[in-house]
């Protein structure tokens, strides 16, 4: 499996869930995982319960098995600052320099800048092995950018061919690529069984392979049950106005003479019931279009008690299930 999975989405399809849970499912048994974002919106700290993410890599969860979930806020003047500390040994200076405003002054000109940086300290910790030789993190999942800005952002090697033909940022962009476009890397995409997301995620799958970059799966989030069967779905389509009210009636709600309680309430059933078929038959047609783009897709469901750690575990759970059901 991909040591660095990459988790985008179109905006509110709980992309960064995804890749909360993830994290957990992956560091199992011992396992260890980095949860990286990169858009400072501190989704991460919220969806775990813990105060604002420093700078530096802390751990946040223990897995099922005893595996750990580690995190970091990739912040781009600090990840700036690193760099300059490690090609030229800057150190103080380099804290000057952030004091006057360069730093921030650097990476709001120069984006491609920016994303080299919020990459690179991504692929870093891809890389990097203790003193045994062992690789520290088995897994690092990078809540990233949403589907539109997505291929722009890890194609990074394009970014900073107008910064950079040759030297540190040159070679330091040839260095993450060399991560990004191999089988180190899986990008996978978050999306609803709704037409928007998925007709975004079929652009974005097209665009990340026309830029060689490596798609991993269709993540569909946030899956709502179905609480009718086929014939009840068929029966929701159509008026069955007078069914319904006998049923309801020997249900004991009101019997069925006019204006009863039975006869009150088969409006409103039948209403909710041919929503309810309607969503499903959309649903159904939106599957299909996934399952064209040929991908490997995993299912998530709706919680209905909304979104917390224990929602987190469940989801990890899940999604543990599914990867082992392949």
């Amino acid at each position: 499996m991909s040591r660095l999975q990459v988790v985008s989405g179109k905006g509110g399809t709980g992309k960064t869930t995804v890749a909360a849970a993830l994290a957990l499912a992956l560091a199992r048994e011992g396992r260890r995982t980095l949860l990286v974002e990169v858009e400072g919106r501190q989704g991460i700290a919220q969806l775990f319960g813990t105060e604002a993410l420093p700078y530096e890599e802390r751990k946040i969860a223990v897995a099922p098995g005893g595996g750990e979930v580690f995190a970091l806020a990739i912040d781009a003047e600090r990840a700036l600052l690193d760099y300059l500390q490690m090609f030229y040994k800057l150190g103080s200076a380099g804290r000057a320099l952030k004091k006057l405003g360069a730093i921030d002054f650097a990476t709001t000109i120069a984006p491609g800048l920016r994303d080299v940086l919020l990459t690179g300290k991504a692929c870093e910790a891809v890389r990097r092995k203790d003193k045994a030789g062992r690789f520290v993190y088995d897994h690092v999942v990078m809540d990233a950018p949403p589907t539109g800005r997505i291929t722009r952002f890890l194609n990074v090697n394009d970014e900073v061919a107008g910064l950079a033909r040759f030297g540190p940022i040159h070679n330091q962009a040839q260095a993450v690529m060399s991560v990004l476009k191999s089988p180190q890397t899986a990008v996978h995409l978050v999306t609803l069984l709704e037409e928007m997301p998925v007709q975004e995620t079929a652009d974005g799958i097209e665009e990340l392979v026309a830029a060689g970059l490596p798609v991993g799966r269709v993540v569909v989030n946030m899956v709502r049950p179905h609480h009718l069967d086929e014939e009840a779905l068929r029966a929701a389509a159509g008026e069955r106005r007078a069914e319904v009210a006998r049923a309801l009636s020997r249900a004991g709600l009101g019997g069925a003479r006019r204006g009863g309680l039975a006869e009150r309430l088969v409006e409103p059933l039948l209403t909710q019931a041919a929503e309810h078929a309607g969503r499903v038959e959309l649903e159904r047609e939106q599957r299909g279009v996934l399952e064209g783009l040929g991908l490997p897709t995993y299912e998530l469901p709706l919680l209905g008690a909304g979104m917390d750690l224990a929602g987190l575990y469940e989801l990890a759970t899940e999604l543990r299930k599914q990867g082992d059901e392949e």
